[in-house]
Formats: structure tokens, C-alpha cells, sequence
């Protein structure tokens, strides 16, 4: 069976995320999200973030039928870690890493970029309140 990685956030979901989901399901393997802990999203997003705790986020994303398995990471140390453990054959990462660092490409088979869905965007739904 394949596996198909993911890994970010996730801290307020959004038809974009489940668009992505639903995506790395089409390639028919094993989808494994790998998640930023409470510790790791406060320090690169801020003393108010996250707004739903890891265990939350966990839970929501195990609830995802497109989705079979949730880690979680501390650092970018674990992240890489966690990918290698998993050897993926395909990591997806948004468009928007696109001649960026990506944490752990080299122990996957294959990069694919997932292109925004729409205008969805974590940043524009807090911005909203």
C-alpha cells in the first residue's frame, strides 16, 4: 500500500484542508498527517494560537474519512523523523512552498504541490471575527 503524506497545522479547518484530504485519498494508499503540537504552532504563529489544542485538532482530523492516520510533531527535528519513519512514496505540501525548505522531501519518493482551493485560508477566516 502506498503512503501519502501531509503535514501542517491544521488549527481551524476549512473546505480547502478537506479538499486537500480528499486529494491525497485519489492517489490510494494510506493517508498520514503529521501535525504541529501546541508548542511549535505558539511559537511560529504567535501567543494566540492555536486556537484548537492538539489533542482537538487530533481528534477533528481522525474524524476525516480521507484520512488514517494523525501524528504529531514538536519539531522540525521529529517532523523529519516522523517522515523517514513513515517513508512516504508521495508528500503533498502546498503550492505555496514552491522553491521553499520543505522539512523532509528527501525521504519521500515523490513531491507533489496541492494548489490552494479557492480563497480558503486559516489567516482570512481569523481576520473575519
Amino acid at each position: 500500500m502506498r503512503i501519502i503524506w501531509i503535514n501542517g497545522c491544521f488549527d481551524v479547518v476549512h473546505r480547502g484542508h478537506i479538499e486537500l484530504f480528499k486529494y491525497a485519498k485519489s492517489f490510494d494508499g494510506m493517508v498520514v498527517v503529521g501535525i504541529d503540537s501546541d508548542d511549535r504552532v505558539r511559537s511560529l504563529k504567535g501567543e494566540t494560537r492555536p486556537i484548537n489544542n492538539q489533542e482537538d485538532r487530533k481528534f477533528l482530523l481522525e474524524s476525516v474519512r480521507y484520512i488514517d492516520k494523525v501524528v504529531v510533531f514538536n519539531t522540525e527535528e521529529e517532523l523529519a523523523t516522523a517522515i523517514n519513519l513513515h517513508n512516504p512514496d508521495i508528500m503533498i505540501i502546498g503550492s505555496d512552498y514552491k522553491n521553499k525548505k520543505v522539512v523532509g522531501k528527501e525521504y519521500a519518493k515523490e513531491l507533489v504541490f496541492f494548489e490552494r482551493f479557492g480563497t480558503y485560508s486559516t489567516t482570512n477566516i481569523l481576520e473575519k471575527k
